[in-house]
């Protein structure tokens, strides 16, 4: 979507370019997860930086001396930290910038202190990896991720980034709830595509999409007449242009798998009635298809 939306060509330009972008996009995001990674690993080295520097204190307090250990101990953050393979890929691509960057750490850590997440987390007295995993979860979708100056801070090392947040964010979130206390290191560092396939797909599905442009436009011109032109020329329409791209160009892919596909990109990416606007303009496509028995597709099923 993000070549899509950056390409100002024609449909005969040589596409080389477009692909490459399209390429160092997606390593890019990749590189944002594992920053990401590297900024949780961060904040458990605080909290037993954190906790140390307490019992060293001249006038200590007994909670002082004995402070709450839980969050250091946590089983899902150890397995961050300690992951040998994600350490190596995070120096070999100078990812760790957290330490150059510390003040963002620090104001992340002292947010999660102050938080009622916290507070319950560490009340609670049973050690049980699930909690752990959890608590995680709970830091990051409610005081990590929608911290503005963490997302300033992303801006400004990497402007794609800030397109690429929400979709790395599901990621990880799909990552650590997947976790288990004998995952392997590997469970950490997903592949970026899944096979060859995946990735040729990608390839595909931008070539097409470009090469067919005016032909799809015209297609979607002709079903939204009564709506804002400055719409079709957003997101909105380069969405729908890639799912026009998908209903015709790919006949293994079921209508309805696209239709799903692009109304949560809609959600994600555009605006709050995106969604409607292009499930409404992409279901009015399909019924013309199969009154007209303009049948793309191939297989039983895929209808």
């Amino acid at each position: 979507m993000q070549s899509l939306y950056a390409f100002n060509g024609t449909e005969g330009d040589d596409l080389s370019k477009d692909e490459s972008f399209l390429f160092h996009s997606l390593y890019s995001m990749y590189d944002l997860y594992l920053s990401i990674l590297a900024l949780l690993s961060e904040l458990h080295k605080k909290s037993k930086d954190y906790n140390e520097k307490l019992q060293k204190k001249l006038l200590s307090t007994e909670s002082d001396k004995n402070p709450n250990t839980k969050f250091q101990d946590n089983q899902v953050l150890s397995l961050i930290t300690e992951n040998t393979m994600l350490n190596d890929i995070i120096g070999k691509r100078k990812l760790n910038f957290w330490d150059l960057d510390f003040e963002y750490v620090d104001i992340l850590f002292k947010a999660i202190l102050k938080s009622d997440i916290y507070r319950d987390y560490i009340q609670d007295n049973e050690v049980f990896f699930k909690n752990d995993k959890q608590f995680v979860l709970d830091i990051y979708t409610e005081i990590i991720a929608p911290n503005d100056q963490l997302y300033d801070f992303f801006e400004d090392k990497k402007l794609t980034w800030l397109d690429d947040l929400p979709v790395v964010n599901t990621v990880l979130l799909k990552v650590l709830r997947k976790l288990k206390p004998t995952s392997p290191e590997t469970a950490l560092l997903p592949d970026l595509y899944k096979d060859e396939d995946d990735k040729e797909f990608a390839k595909l599905l931008l070539h097409k999409t470009i090469l067919n442009a005016s032909k799809f436009d015209e297609e979607v011109g002709k079903k939204t007449t009564n709506w804002d032109s400055e719409r079709l020329a957003s997101i909105d329409g380069i969405l729908l242009k890639m799912a026009l791209c998908e209903f015709q160009k790919f006949p293994s892919i079921p209508y309805k798998v696209t239709l799903n596909e692009y109304l949560e990109i809609a959600k994600e990416y555009s605006t709050p009635k995106s969604s409607l606007f292009i499930n409404g303009i992409l279901d009015k496509i399909v019924r013309e298809y199969q009154s007209e028995n303009r049948n793309y597709k191939t297989g039983r099923g895929l209808m």
